[in-house]
């Protein structure tokens, strides 16, 4: 693990960017609902589109975009009925900014102590990877300079914005993209830290931090793909690297760590060849493709079965470079192939690999390569299969990142990789400021004294939520596990209008379901409703304990949107009835005429259901004619 003095000494810099979906019921910049489709939802019809680079408002191209225009690759996008409009396909303008979610959005403002802006301007962000038929998405500045306290330390957080989200992807070829509009322009969040984060280890608290806050609100979305984290890592010496789409916070740390690892590792090639006074030359780019005439490498006879052609190209005094290792079972071959890849082909092929035992490559083919390419003892290659404008545009790709090894860390948007080993892979270079321009389609928002003032009071307070529990549940772990979780919106509103113990409907909430989805009961699907009906039963003495979650595991097979009339009908017909007093005590009786030596055992035995065990006992005790044993 990094600790803060050794992440100082390494001039350790991280940052978060956190995107969270608001559950607003309308997208951004239009009427259409923000509820995801069925599994099943046919679209009702399809657009296509091509990516082209253009100038930002600084006047400069986007090197990212760019690069994309230059893949020439064809995106689809899915339309459905009642979650995709015009407005979602750029061929009608953007109506008037979504007023839930800009409220929502200003309370999530007030909660970072944030200097909210009293007219908002939205932008245009280009979007360089396909999910947004416009290619921008808006976005707009909603306030600055906020803070938060985690481990006793001040992390500022620097900007927050509210823009659209993306669309869906649904598959990826070499060629096409397809997405659903669906999700497209559901309002967003994102919320920005500044670099000061101490370490990877902090980064995660942060993340944590954060997420539970925004949790708190009851009025962002939950599941998978909602919240996403991204984290900006250097270190001295490096280069800013953003890495996209952590889901998962638990090994957050560990993916930083790597990528401090992998920096450390390129810095070290890095002055090796300048200590050197390396000077990069390269072959020229030379067919080899007869001399597979009669390979057994499938991968080889795959592409030359296409017409494609396999080209390669000499490295001087490069030999094992390509080799060694920068991240566990990542080397600096891999590193290459990213950048051939943005090309359209599948990877690279180098000398430093295991030829035959990898890609079967005969010992004359490997004699007959290094003859072509006129290699020696130093020399290294690298091969390409594909077809040949492809071929050629990742050999030069690669050649970029190579040249670049004695000078600098590219800037990166990287993507997490593996998720045993916690490594990450290269997905383009770094955006830059050069991708925003002015949204001439969406006047100004005008943020009044009232709309500042109500996000004040409403705003959340994850420290407050906290206290409020510890005195609640008494039981830290079980506060931990609420404030996470999905039902934490469903505790308050149960322990808010309904006098019962908190520490109960916690346990019910939390652990009996818990156990409840292990036995493959699917008890998230009850209406949160209904499930409030439930605990005002046991209110209303109509319940136990247990009863509930009897009732409960009855309701998510049969009614689970039952109202309140409902469910004291499926009391009565499953028998879960809590027993009176009357009741209860006239059972005593009858054990005692049996000559029970325990009765409380005796009875919990066959009622434990329909009586509390704390109520039974505290009978017992209180009638003396009984003589009672425990």
């Amino acid at each position: 693990m990094m600790n803060e003095e050794y992440c100082k000494s390494i001039g350790f810099m991280c940052g978060l960017e956190i995107h969270q979906r608001i559950d607003s019921k309308e997208k951004l910049f239009c009427n259409c609902s923000t509820h995801s489709i069925s599994d099943d939802e046919v679209p009702v019809g399809s657009v296509y589109r091509y990516q082209r680079a253009v100038s930002g408002e600084t006047g400069k191209i986007d090197i990212a975009a760019k690069i994309e225009e230059q893949k020439k690759k064809r995106y689809v996008y899915n339309i459905f009925k009642n979650n995709s409009c015009l407005v979602d396909i750029d061929e009608e303008p953007p109506h008037d900014m979504n007023r839930e979610a800009l409220q929502t959005a200003l309370e999530i403002a007030s909660s970072f102590n944030m200097i909210i802006f009293n007219e908002l301007e939205p932008m245009r962000k280009e979007v360089v990877d396909g999910s947004n038929t416009s290619a921008f998405q808006r976005t707009t500045m909603l306030g600055l300079n906020g803070y938060i306290t985690v481990n006793n330390h001040k992390v500022n957080i620097t900007s927050m914005m509210i823009e659209e989200e993306s669309a869906g992807i649904v598959s990826n070829s070499e060629n096409t993209s397809i997405y659903n509009t669906d999700r497209l322009g559901i309002p967003l969040v994102e919320i920005d830290t500044d670099p000061y984060i101490r370490t990877p280890s902090e980064a995660k608290d942060v993340a944590l931090y954060i997420g539970t806050l925004l949790r708190i609100t009851g009025k962002v979305q939950r599941g998978i793909g909602t919240i996403r984290q991204d984290v900006n890592v250097s270190i001295k010496g490096g280069s800013r690297v953003e890495i996209k789409g952590f889901q998962d916070l638990a090994n957050m740390d560990k993916y930083i760590e790597n990528e401090v690892i992998r920096q450390q590792n390129l810095l070290k090639i890095k002055e090796e060849l300048q200590q050197r006074n390396f000077i990069f030359k390269f072959g020229e780019i030379i067919d080899l493709s007869p001399i597979f005439k009669n390979t057994k490498s499938s991968l080889i006879s795959k592409a030359l079965s296409k017409n494609e052609v396999i080209l390669g190209v000499k490295i001087s005094s490069f030999k094992d470079y390509l080799g060694k290792e920068v991240n566990p079972n990542r080397r600096l071959g891999s590193e290459v192939s990213d950048y051939a890849k943005l090309a359209g082909v599948n990877g690279i092929i180098h000398a430093d690999e295991d030829l035959i035992g990898k890609y079967h490559f005969s010992d004359d083919e490997i004699k007959n390569i290094k003859t072509a390419l006129s290699i020696d003892d130093k020399d290294s290659f690298i091969i390409v299969a594909a077809e040949k404008q492809k071929a050629e545009n990742a050999i030069n790709f690669a050649i970029s990142r190579i040249r670049n090894l004695s000078k600098l860390i590219p800037l990166e948007t990287r993507a997490t990789y593996d998720s045993n080993l916690f490594t990450t892979r290269f997905m383009r270079p770094i955006a830059g400021g050069s991708r925003m321009y002015p949204e001439t389609d969406s006047k100004p928002i005008l943020i009044t004294d009232e709309m500042k003032q109500e996000a004040e009071l409403m705003k959340p307070n994850l420290e407050s939520a906290i206290n409020e529990l510890r005195d609640a549940i008494k039981d830290e772990t079980m506060v931990k596990k609420l404030l996470l979780s999905p039902k934490y919106q469903l505790y308050k509103e149960i322990s808010a209008s309904i006098e019962i113990d908190k520490k109960m409907i916690a346990d019910i909430l939390m652990q009996k379901f818990t156990e409840m989805r292990r036995e493959g009961i699917d008890v998230d699907s009850i209406n949160d409703t209904t499930i409030k009906y439930a605990f005002e039963l046991y209110k209303d003495g109509e319940l136990t304990k247990k009863g509930i979650v009897q009732l409960l595991k009855i309701i998510s097979k049969e009614s689970k949107d039952a109202d309140k009339a409902e469910l004291s009908k499926i009391i009565s017909n499953n028998k879960l009835k809590k027993l009176n007093k009357e009741e209860l005590l006239k059972i005593v009786k009858e054990f005692k005429e049996k000559d029970e030596k325990n009765i409380l055992s005796a009875i919990m035995k066959d009622y434990n259901i329909v009586v509390e065990a704390d109520e039974l006992k505290e009978l017992i005790d209180t009638n003396k004619d009984i003589k009672f044993t425990n």
